[in-house]
């Protein structure tokens, strides 16, 4: 936090997060302080984090009571449902992120050992992308939160309508700094699983290069495999080291990331249960400025939330792959017994170490998202055909009772 930060310019992981970590810290979710090269809990950002949790915590308890007792309307008994399961989970995922402090910060730390080798060119790639998705995101989801909430909020005194939105939105802001946390992680992981592919494929060219040129020099050659020996054992430790990291990812995001996905599933369901189909009188569609405005900001930012974890975990896994690919690519592009004898061993250990971005034993990955696509047009047929029932029941009836 103390070097030199420079938009869409990083030269090392910290510069990199600074975006991110200067938002976790407002929003009291990184009570940590850096130094150099490591992290640490500072008890007073620990204690001021753990009173501002607890306190939106009970008022965001408060707030589902008095929901549950209709002092605080939504619209209608659904839109108050939705609102209830909205702020438990959301009070869920605080709770879990505050008591996975620690673990937190030992992820953290993993991390930013894992990606010291990787090169200044790489997080500048990386930064044009991290820096303008995490700022980009923060301000589109406050100008989001606030047209919304004011348009579905149907309170009459002033101060509980403050009290309501400034919750909500802290609420929303620090589920979302959850996620971008996690999505950063994800691209560094993957920059340094690119980064060992890329030295494996580097290795191969030598090789290749070295067979053609048929040197006779033994000492030349003797030379050449105790460097590549060295450097297989190298990019060895460094996979085991990222594949602790992502162990160890997977840990500590798990809870949260499974309960932004339901969330973000019961919110697109509700939204096109009110707005993508409208009954008025039979079967009506109905498509006005409140259905574009929905669309415009709840249905397409959890859609393109869902999508943006999916991408970068399937590229994430898609370069896991091409470790594989790369050793037997090189191990047959050699014909050193020992050199063959420690790919075979960096192979194996690659097939044992499932680097998969998980939640809970289920994949992050393209499936996931066929899976939510099939759940919701399921759950949208059956409303529809149930309305359908519904109306054709409902409109025969009238006419029984008018002839």
């Amino acid at each position: 936090m103390q070097k030199r930060w420079w938009l869409c310019y990083a030269t090392d992981f910290q510069t990199l997060m600074f975006p991110c970590f200067a938002c976790s810290r407002i929003l009291g979710i990184f009570p940590y302080k850096l130094n150099v090269s490591t992290f640490g809990i500072s008890k007073l950002y620990y204690i001021l984090s753990t009173i501002a949790i607890c306190i939106c915590c009970v008022i965001n308890f408060a707030l589902i009571y008095h929901i549950a007792k209709s002092h605080i309307n939504f619209g209608n008994t659904i839109w108050n449902f939705h609102a209830i399961t909205y702020y438990i989970l959301t009070s869920f995922v605080v709770i879990i992120t505050h008591f996975l402090s620690a673990p937190r910060m030992r992820l953290l730390q993993t991390i930013l050992e894992v990606s010291s080798k990787l090169p200044t060119e790489s997080y500048q790639k990386l930064s044009k992308w991290i820096h303008v998705k995490d700022i980009s995101c923060n301000i589109i989801r406050v100008v989001q939160f606030t047209m919304h909430l004011s348009k579905v909020l149907n309170i009459e005194d002033t101060f509980y309508v403050i009290l309501v939105g400034v919750l909500t939105l802290y609420f929303a802001l620090l589920v979302l700094q959850i996620i971008m946390l996690y999505l950063n992680c994800v691209c560094v992981l993957t920059a340094c699983f690119k980064k060992i592919n890329d030295s494996l494929v580097q290795m191969q060219t030598f090789v290749i290069n070295d067979t053609k040129l048929r040197v006779s020099n033994v000492i030349w050659h003797t030379q050449r495999k105790q460097y590549f020996l060295l450097e297989i054992r190298i990019l060895k430790k460094q996979h085991l080291m990222i594949s602790d990291a992502v162990r160890l990812l997977n840990m500590v995001f798990s809870l949260q990331l499974l309960a932004t996905i339901i969330m973000s599933f019961l919110i697109i369901t509700f939204e096109l249960y009110f707005y993508a189909i409208r009954w008025q009188n039979g079967v009506f569609i109905g498509m006005d400025w409140r259905l574009l405005d929905v669309f415009l900001t709840s249905m397409i930012y959890n859609v393109f939330k869902i999508i943006l974890i999916v991408w970068a975990c399937e590229t994430g896994k898609n370069q896991v792959r091409a470790i594989g690919t790369a050793i037997h690519d090189l191990l047959n592009s050699t014909n050193d017994e020992e050199i063959k004898c420690e790919l075979q061993l960096f192979s194996l250990q690659v097939l044992h170490c499932k680097n998969t971005f998980s939640v809970k034993f289920i994949s992050i990955d393209a499936s996931l998202l066929v899976v939510v696509s099939k759940q919701l047009f399921v759950i949208n047929i059956t409303i529809s055909v149930t309305y359908c029932f519904y109306f054709t029941f409902r409109w025969w009836a009238i006419l029984a009772r008018t002839y």
